[in-house]
């Protein structure tokens, strides 16, 4: 599957190009909008979810696109979710036929959004293989797995678990969570690659990126990309995709990245929705 010769990574067999576009909190216009844009500019990689509300409006955008011969809809490495509240055999199956016609296509890639205590993960990896099973999906994965149970999901399932996706940013380790999906041959994936923002003003990547000619915010995705993390940062706006695409013709040095890693902290994340049954890795 061709991506226009940009990176990509390699997790069980699977090519993902290492910058997604996200669209989490983009309303129906805006996310059919700015998934046209997106592909326009030249990313190959769209992220939604069911609960986000826009699958619909996202895979009218992949339509857009596709009919305006932009892309091809095989160029085009397509996520979504499966929410928590459908964790149980049969509403897993019916909500990832549901998210399929809402997209109007098979996604390439259907995760568990959160995991979840109840019912057991071996029914939901279970469902989740049976999807894939049934067509819903060409591959599966994990969303916000700490690496305990992301073993423990590993080894439940007959497929490849291709990604984890997860909160990852300059403020915030996940050494033990990267080390694990290599372990298992699979990859990370960050959400909130630009800290919702926090890193626009942070003098450590300001330093780095006069250097090399770039934002911030281009310099902290470079810094995640070159980690061989897929990125999926979102914005409503057609001038920031476009910078957030124009990260492909620098590198950061050793020094530089380690720079950037030295500025996690314990009290770095940002979204923390994860079940009081489980445990973040200690990373920080």
């Amino acid at each position: 599957m061709p991506y226009s010769d940009q990176p990509t990574v390699v997790a069980a067999g699977v090519e993902i190009p290492l910058l997604g576009f996200g669209t989490w909190q983009l309303e129906a216009d805006d996310a059919r909008r700015m998934v046209r844009e997106a592909l326009r500019i030249g990313y190959r990689h769209i992220d939604t979810a069911w609960i986000y509300k826009n699958e619909k409006a996202v895979g009218d955008g992949i339509g857009d696109a596709v009919a305006q011969g932009i892309v091809a809809r095989d160029d085009i490495f397509v996520t979504t979710k499966i929410w928590v509240e459908h964790f149980h055999r049969d509403a897993l199956l019916r909500q990832a036929e549901e998210s399929a016609i809402s997209l109007g296509l098979t996604p390439d890639l259907l995760l568990l959004h959160w995991p979840k205590p109840t019912p057991a993960l071996a029914e939901t990896i279970g469902a989740l293989n049976e999807a894939q099973e049934k067509g819903f999906t060409q591959h599966i994965g994990l969303s916000n797995f700490p690496s305990a149970l992301f073993r423990d999901a590993a080894a439940l399932s007959k497929a490849p678990l291709v990604t984890n996706q997860v909160e990852y940013h300059p403020y915030l380790s996940q050494k033990t969570l990267i080390e694990t999906a290599r372990e298992l041959g699979s990859s990370l994936t960050a959400w909130s690659p630009l800290a919702q923002g926090k890193i626009a003003d942070d003098a450590v990547i300001g330093d780095i990126a006069r250097v090399h000619g770039k934002t911030n915010g281009q310099v902290s995705l470079r810094w995640i990309i070159q980690q061989g993390v897929i990125a999926i940062p979102r914005t409503a706006k057609e001038s920031r995709a476009t910078e957030n695409f124009d990260i492909f013709d620098f590198e950061l040095s050793a020094d530089e990245m380690a720079s950037i890693s030295a500025l996690a902290r314990p009290d770095g994340r940002l979204g923390d929705w994860l079940d009081a049954a489980f445990q973040w890795d200690q990373d920080a």
